[in-house]
C-alpha cells in the first residue's frame, strides 16, 4: 500500500504534505531532521493520511494536495474526521 499524508508543527505552524510506503516510518524520518524542509521542528504530528493501492494514484494525489491553500487543507482535514 501507499499513502499520502500531511504533517503539521504547531511551533511552525505550517503544514508538510508528503507521500511514503510507511508513514510512522517517514514521520520519524522529519522528527530525526533527516528532511531538509521539517529539520529543525520536533513537533511534527500527523493530521491526515489517505490510502491507496498504486504508487502512481498516491504520486497524483500527493501533487494535488501540494497545489491546495491552507483553507482547503484545514477543510481536508477537518472532513476527514
Amino acid at each position: 500500500m501507499y499513502f499520502v499524508y500531511i504533517l503539521y508543527s504547531a511551533s511552525r505552524d505550517v503544514y508538510y504534505k508528503g507521500f511514503s510506503e510507511n508513514v510512522e516510518r517517514r514521520l520519524l524520518y522529519h522528527l530525526e531532521s533527516k528532511s531538509k524542509y521539517t529539520s529543525g521542528t520536533n513537533d511534527w504530528k500527523i493530521v491526515y493520511v489517505q490510502e491507496f493501492e498504486s504508487k502512481s494514484q498516491a504520486l497524483i494525489e500527493e501533487k494535488r494536495l501540494k497545489k491546495l491553500n491552507r483553507v482547503s487543507l484545514e477543510k481536508l482535514i477537518k472532513d476527514k474526521d
